[in-house]
Order: C-alpha cells, then structure tokens, then sequence
C-alpha cells in the first residue's frame, strides 16, 4: 500500500464516533478497508485519534498513504442548543441601513432570550444598504465606521456580525467588505469579522442570524479545528482537514455511496433508524440532498442556511410501546425511549420497558440482548402494524410525487421497518450501514451557490456570470475545477413584479487533492493554556423572561380596552392578528412575520398602538387607507422603513388635510399590520375595518368601489406612493382601472420593487356603508382560536373554532382535509398563477379517532390561485366534478399539525392541510360586488354559489370595553 491513496472520514456523534478508512479508486462497500467505533469523550480528539490509529492499523496502512481527512461533527450546532457560553462569545452588529429601514426590528430580535444573553454585546444601524436591483440605498462613510469602532473596542468585542441589506445582490458596491476592511484597520487583527453575504442569502433577518451565530462560535470553531489539527500532528497525517455536515447529510450521502444501485437517475429516500428516532432525507440525482425551505431553525434560531431537509419522528429501537388497558385506549410507540440504555431497561436484555425492539425480538425478526421477551401475539401485530404506518407516513410527508420510491435504510435500528412499505417499490440495506454517515463525510464534495436579481432583457448574458462566479468560489474552497457541475440552475419570475427574474446557482465539485498532496506541514498553532481543547460546558439558565404561547392562559386572557372603548394592543393581541391576518390571506399577502416582530418590539419599547371601532369615530373623521405594494420577496430583505408613512404624510401634503385614523387597505397577510405602525407613529387609532375583508391581487379589488358612481375608479383616487428613500408621488385621474393598476406597479419598480402606498381617506359614513367592519377583531378572533387550540392539544380540530368565529355553521365550514399531491406555480404579469392538487388521506394516514370520514365527499379537490386562492373544484368517485366554492369566499388553507395558514410560498407536496371555506361580507356578494372581484372577475364563465350567509363578527371592543 506504499503508493495508494486512502481517505479517512469520520463521524463525531454524542455517543459513537465512527471512522472509515476508504480507497478512492473504488466505489460501493468494495471501497471501505475499514471501519471501527469509538467511544465520543469529553475530548472529542481523543475519539477521533483512537478510531484513526485503529484503522490504520488494521489496513496496515502508512499515515502518509492518507489524501485527506474528513470530520463532521455536530459540535458547533450543540453549543447554540445546548446555550453554552463557555463556546459563545458576544457579537457587534453593525446592520448597513440607510433611512430608517430595521429600525424597528433590532438585532437578536427573535432569538431565545438565553441566547440573547450571552450573544448580544451590541447592535446598531449605519449608512449602507442596496436595493434588490444593486442601486444603493445609502453610502459607506467611513467616519461612522470609525466611531462604531471606537465603540465596539470599548466594549472589549472581539467579535462582529456586518450585515447590509441585500448583500448577496451587491456585486458593484461590495458594501460589507468595505466596512470589514475599515474594521480590521481600526481594531487589528485580533478583532473578526463576519460578512453577512459568505453565510447565507436573502432573507435579512434570516441571514443576520446566520452570520451572527458563525461570528459568536469562531473562537471555538478554531479552538476545535486546532485540536483535530493537533490529533493529525501526532498520527503523522500530512493531508488537508475538511468539515462536513454532520448527521443527515452525510448519512444521506454515504448511504448513496454504499448502495450496490450505482449511479441513480432518480431521487432516492435514506431513512435512517436509531435508538431514538427514525430520520429521512432525499437524495436528489446531483448527489446531494434535498435542501429544506428557504429559513430553518438552529437551537430556536431562524436561519438560512443550506441545511437538508429532513423530517423525523420518535420511532427508534429503544422507543417505548404503549399498550392501552381497555379496548378504547390508543395504541402508541414513542416518542420516549430509553435511548442509550436500552441494554439496562429492554426486556431483551432483562429489563422491565418494552421497547420497539423487544417487539421484533419477540416477533422472531431481530437477534438482539439475552433473552426473547413474552408479548402477546396481538401486542406484536399491533405494534408492528403501528411501525408500519409510522414509518410510510414519515415517508409520504418528504416525497414529492405519488410515483412509489426506491428507499435506502441505514442505522442501527433499521430492523424496525417491515420488508414491503406502501408506496415504495425497493428497499436496499446496503453493507456498512451502520458506518454510513462516516462514509458520507469521506466522500463529500464543495459546494457553493451564488444569487442574483436582473432585468428579463439581461438575464441570458447574466445567468453565465453567476455561473462562473459560483464555480470560481468553488474552486477557491478547494474543489477541483474540471469535475465541477451544475446542481441547481434557477431563472424565475419574482411575484407581484414584472419584468425581474431571480437567478439562482448551485455547483458542487470534489476535493482537488492534488493541490494539497505536495504539502508536508500542517498550520498548529503552539498548544497553551488558553488555546487548548476543552469541552467543559457551561450553560446559560434560561433566566430571561420574553413573550410564549405558554406564558398566557388563552381562555382568561382580555385585551386591554379603555372605559373610552379604545382597544390598546399587547403582545399578545399582536401575536394572535398575526396569524389571523395570515388565515384572512387565503394564500397571499405575504406572511406577517417580519411586521408582526416590528410591532412587538414598539410595544415592548412602551409604546401605544391602538384599535377603535367605526362607530367611536368623530363625524368628521377622515381614515386613510394603507398598505405596502410589491413583491413580499423585498418584506423578508429590506423590513421597515417609512415607505408608508412618507405615502401618509405624501397625501396629507397633497390633499391639505390632516387625517384623524388609519386603517388597513387589506387585512390578509401582512398588510394587516400596517395601519398598526401608523397608529403608532402618528398616536392616532386604527378603525377596525378594512375594504377587502382578506387579500386580492388588484387595487380596484375594494369595497369602497362598490360605492362609485358610474363604476368610476377615480373614486378611489387620488392615491400616494413612496419609496421610503425620499421619493413620492401621487396619481390623481385614470381613464380606467386597468391604467390604474399599470400605473402602480410600474411607480414600484421604480422605487426598488416596494412601495407605501395610502390611498384617498374615507368618510366616518362611508366607512359604515362600504367597508368591511371588524377584520382586525375577526383576525384577533382567528389567531385566538388557533393558539387555544395548540394550548389544549386539539389542533386536529381547530376548523371548529375558526367556524365559530367566522360566525358558525351558516357561515363557514370545512370542505376538505387531504394531503398535497401536485402543486403548479408561474410567475405571470408580476402575478403568481398555479394549481393545488389536494388528495383525500387514507384511513391509515389519518390520526387515531379520526377513522373514516366523509364517504360522500370528493376524493380529490384542486385549488387554482392568482396570488390568493379563487376556487375549489372537487372530484368524486364516480368521474363527477363539481365547483365547491369560489372567490369572493374566502378559501384558506391550513397546516393541521399547526392550524396555521399556508400561503403559496408554503405549499409543498405531502404536507397535511385542511381546507375551510367563509363567506365573503355581503358587499362582495352584490352585484356590483360580484362584478369587482366575483369569479367573472377572475376570467371564469359561471355565476357566484355562495358557500353560506355572511353572520357578521364579534366585535372584540364590543366585547371587553368595560360597561357603564
């Protein structure tokens, strides 16, 4: 073996840590020399250094034969979970945001409190920022870089997060790089610094996190790599040290690598079964695993990294079955196990739990402990059933069509899964298994992506440069340039905006080792007393109150409404019309996330936001309408601001009138929330009304319309819009409300694809006759509902409650629950188009008590959407199809794990939801209503079914104010 190349990958668990020894002129299990397992310490090296030296030796292999080393190890996402602050340090955040974008939305806002405490040193704004076109918002100045750094030397900070809105679009300012470098000069090279744009992509307060996160965990990163660095030194190992993703990235991928299929063509499932757990990925044909949705959380923490998407659930060997006392009890297994001492408590080993491995010891179909435990046979069919379903469920929630699937079964606990699983066609347990995530971290490659917004006419000429810009930082990572390929080339639409297309490239590639081989020093720097290893840990109580679900007791709680009738809003109140709104949004709006933590920290700042009904209004009132205009991608980047109180303030100017309310000019999604920071900039109320009722995709589509004389859209002029920047403009006459629309979205691309906009105020007596009243109360209501019913468990039957508060039976219902089977989605005009295929759940798939069903009903129903949902068709048995219901009734979808609403965004195959339906107010469903936005608006050839009588809603002022 004197001139053979070899790698060694190593996987670093909390309990194992294992190592192969592979030759990489082979592939398949022929590769692997081999393997062993050792004992993870409190040195993680230690493990490590045992397991390499094992394997060596056993291969009877020179260290110098080694190409390279590959770690993966969780270690540096533990620390965040486990809030260790013997690994965390504190971070600067210095954010480039020009005006007052973020203002509201400070650093560390949605981290958990524990975190805060250790993480947060210090966080302000700056000059800086670019739109999503590149343009700038703001320039660098480098005297406010400077006194920053005064600052954050005082603090004693060795850590800092730079992080400018739209970085990873800033090709020509290069913004973030400039603040490092001034950075570095001012406080030396002790001081780090972390870009936001090398962490992640768009998505702010996502990739702040992201950034935030890497720059607190450097030093133990280093500290880390040092004493891995150190392990090699005395193996004599030579070879370049990468790390890997640890768990289900490399199982995934070295499960793939084991398998005796060979090159796949197709996706392929790796289910990965534990003491504890049962995990699953997929493994696309690029070889790489399938990314989760564009944020996910880390130790409570959203962020955006490239993470796969996994699904898991508490099914392992050492899970724990449940056997019910009486014939109605349930039946059940997980998710408690006895984890790592399942040779002390299974009964297979003379324990006294029963455990889903004593279950197929008894069956006869596993080998494992002393002893075969006593069970009923009926108590081992129902088990074994159970683990069936469990499995094939967990399956379906990651496939993304209904075709039957080729499965990879790893870990220790695959024995658990039966031969046959409904909707797969093969299952492979390939050899190593039980190694496969070693394997996975020695074959992986270097990835890296790279993301940019364009003009359509540009956007061929442009798609070249990202490519060549993302297989030179791929190659600049060590990735060997001529093998280097394409995974992922994206060039879509940007909803809400026409004309713009975002660009998204992913190349991944293999370690070049010939760049390294000629290498003979590994870079260590001298072990002292402050640099050595230690895993000594050192946890943050989590002492720090902030705002959860389960700090309120739902069914007591009362809003704060003055002997006034002024409703003064809470966190609470902000929370629950969050998700409301989202419900009101049918599918569109946006989600209200991001401004429902803007209005959270204005409350927790002290200050007051308020709610009034139309009735408390003075006679002479004046209530403007507002919303924010664009595309919901530039609310995830570029939050806050004052575009829409530069747009209130614009019309005020133009009218020559000061407006005494506010009020949104939609409630669904997160328009909802922005006459909340009006109320709140302006300490005027916001009416508790709104003029659509839920979101619609066009200006016209308003209740207010349905008053104009003539159907004459100057009605609903004159309107402002701003940029938040310093630009305004006001349009005040149309010819026809199809110019109007144009008009609108071509000022919004202007303005960098977002604008404020506030249109003409209304009357006290207009808003009685032709808005739609109480939709911030019906959206407090809604929210309500769905967190009483998370906190009392009974989330499988929160559409009863949300009836209850549309108004009861006659005036919503639930239509439908299925599982997502088909989704179709184009961007078109600036709008999304596409179709939801929602498919009927299986006795099997449903939750216990909820067998059988509607036997009557449709099998399968399709919703198509233009932004929000228009309509629900159904398929039955038979071959008949039939409209179910249609705009304008409201047709939301909802999560039914969460009771949440799914927006478009949201929509993806295997997701469990159900469908409720709501009648719309009766303005909508007058004949001039009906003609503004009923299914002939819309491009359908049939007349308006309603799916109930609007009841009308609760006022929750009416409710709380205190009597006389």
């Amino acid at each position: 073996m004197a001139s053979q190349r070899l790698l060694i990958g190593v996987d670093v668990g909390g309990t194992n840590t294992d190592a192969v020894l592979l030759d990489p002129t082979k592939s398949g299990p022929s590769a692997v020399i081999s393997s062993f397992k050792a004992t993870t310490g409190t040195d993680v090296t230690t493990g490590i250094e045992e397991a390499i030296r094992t394997l060596l030796r056993q291969a009877n292999a020179s260290p110098s034969n080694v190409a390279s080393l590959m770690i993966g190890t969780t270690h540096f996402i533990n620390a965040v979970v486990e809030r260790d602050a013997s690994k965390l340090e504190p971070v600067a955040v210095l954010r480039l945001a020009a005006g007052d974008y973020m203002k509201n939305t400070p650093p560390f806002i949605d981290f958990p409190p524990a975190l805060t405490k250790i993480i947060n040193g210090y966080g302000t704004r700056i000059s800086g920022g670019v739109q999503i076109d590149g343009t700038e918002i703001g320039p660098i100045k480098e005297a406010e870089i400077l006194e920053q750094a005064r600052i954050i030397k005082a603090k004693g900070l060795q850590k800092v997060a730079v992080v400018g809105i739209y970085s990873p679009f800033d090709e020509k300012y290069k913004q973030e790089y400039q603040v490092r470098d001034v950075l570095k000069q001012a406080l030396g090279g002790d001081v780090e610094v972390v870009c936001s744009r090398d962490v992640a992509g768009v998505g702010i307060l996502a990739r702040e996190n992201a950034a935030i996160l890497n720059a607190s965990i450097l030093r133990f990163a280093k500290r880390t790599i040092n004493g891995f660095k150190r392990a090699m030194k005395r193996l004599d190992l030579r070879c370049p040290l990468y790390l890997t993703s640890n768990s289900a990235t490399n199982s995934i991928r070295g499960a793939s690598f084991l398998s005796s299929n060979g090159k796949q063509t197709e996706s392929r499932y790796v289910v990965d079964i534990g003491g504890t757990t049962t995990d699953i990925g997929c493994l696309l044909p690029s070889g790489f695993p399938r990314l989760a949705s564009a944020s996910t959380e880390i130790g409570g923490v959203r962020v955006n990294f490239a993470i796969p998407q996994v699904e898991s659930i508490g099914l392992g060997g050492g899970s724990l079955v449940h056997v019910p006392e009486s014939v109605e009890g349930r039946f059940s297994i997980g998710p408690d196990s006895v984890g790592q001492a399942l040779r002390e408590k299974a009964k297979c080993f003379g324990g006294d739990s029963l455990t889903a491995t004593d279950i197929m010891v008894a069956a006869g179909t596993a080998k494992v402990g002393t002893s075969t435990p006593e069970a009923l046979l009926e108590t081992i069919e129902a088990a074994r059933r159970k683990m069936k379903i469990m499995i094939e469920d967990l399956i379906d929630r990651m496939k993304t069509s209904p075709e039957p699937c080729s499965l990879l079964l790893v870990g220790g606990g695959a024995f658990l899964c039966p031969p046959e699983l409904v909707g797969v066609a093969t299952i492979e347990i390939p050899e190593h298994s039980g190694v496969a995530n070693a394997v996975g971290a020695a074959v992986a490659d270097i990835g890296e992506a790279a993301e940019l917004m364009v003009d359509n006419d540009k956007k061929d000429t442009t798609l070249v440069d990202v490519k060549a810009r993302a297989i030179a930082a791929a190659v600049a990572r060590g990735a060997k340039e001529d093998e280097i390929r394409i995974i992922e080339e994206d060039v879509s639409g940007i909803p809400y905006i026409e004309g713009k297309s975002k660009i998204v490239v992913k190349v991944v590639g293999p370690v070049d080792y010939a760049r390294f081989l000629n290498s003979t020093d590994i870079d260590v720097p001298e072990s002292s007393t402050n640099d050595v290893y230690d895993e000594t840990k050192k946890w943050e109580i989590e002492d720090v109150k902030a705002f959860t679900e389960a700090d309120i007791d739902h069914d007591t709680y009362r809003p704060n409404i003055d002997s006034n009738r002024v409703w003064h809003l809470t966190e609470t109140d902000a929370y629950y019309i969050s998700i409301g709104c989202y419900i009101l949004g049918c599918a569109g709006g946006g989600t209200p996330y991001g401004s429902y933590l803007e209005l959270r920290q204005v409350l927790r700042d002290g200050r007051d936001v308020t709610i009034v009904d139309i009735e408390d209004l003075a006679d002479d009132a004046l209530c403007g309408p507002v919303a924010g205009m664009g595309s919901p991608v530039i609310a995830i980047e570029r939050l806050g601001g004052n575009m829409i109180s530069e747009a209130w303030e614009g019309l005020q100017k133009h009218l020559g009138t000061m407006f005494s309310g506010v009020m949104a000019a939609e409630i669904g999604g997160s328009n909802g929330f922005a006459p909340l920071h009006i109320s709140n900039a302006y300490n005027i109320p916001c009416i508790d009304a709104d003029v659509m009722g839920r979101a619609f995709p066009a200006f016209e589509m308003s209740s207010l319309f349905i008053g104009a004389n003539d159907d004459n859209i100057n009605h609903l002029l004159p309107v402002c819009l701003a940029s938040g920047d310093g630009t305004a403009m006001t349009f005040s006459t149309s010819k026809d409300a199809l110019a109007v629309d144009k008009v609108l979205r071509a000022i919004c691309i202007t303005m960098g694809l977002a604008a404020g906009i506030t249109a003409r105020p209304c009357t006290k007596t207009e808003l009685q006759n032709y808005s739609i009243p109480k939709s911030q109360s019906l959206s407090w209501r809604l929210g309500r509902a769905v967190v009483r019913a998370r906190s009392k468990r009974t989330i499988a039957n929160v559409h009863h409650d949300l009836i209850t508060e549309f108004g009861g039976p006659q005036t919503a219902k639930k239509v439908f629950e299925g599982k997502i089977v088909g989704i179709g989605n184009t961007i078109y005009k600036g709008h999304s188009y596409g179709k939801l295929v929602i498919e009927k759940l299986k006795d099997y798939e449903k939750e216990s008590g909820s067998i059988g069903g509607d036997d009557f009903g449709p099998e399968k129903i399709e919703i198509p959407f233009k932004n929000e949902n228009l309509l629900v068709e159904g398929s039955y048995k038979d071959g008949e199809k039939k409209i179910l219901t249609m705009v304008p009734d409201l047709i939301i979808v909802l999560d039914t794990l969460t009771g949440e609403a799914c927006g478009v965004p949201e929509y993806r195959y295997g997701l469990k939801v159900m469908v409720i339906v709501a009648a719309a107010h009766s303005l909508w469903t007058s004949k001039r209503g009906l003609e503004i936005a009923g299914p002939k608006a819309f491009g359908y050839d049939f007349d308006f079914v309603p799916c109930g009588t609007y009841t009308g809603v609760t006022s929750v002022i009416d409710e709380y104010a205190p009597k006389a």
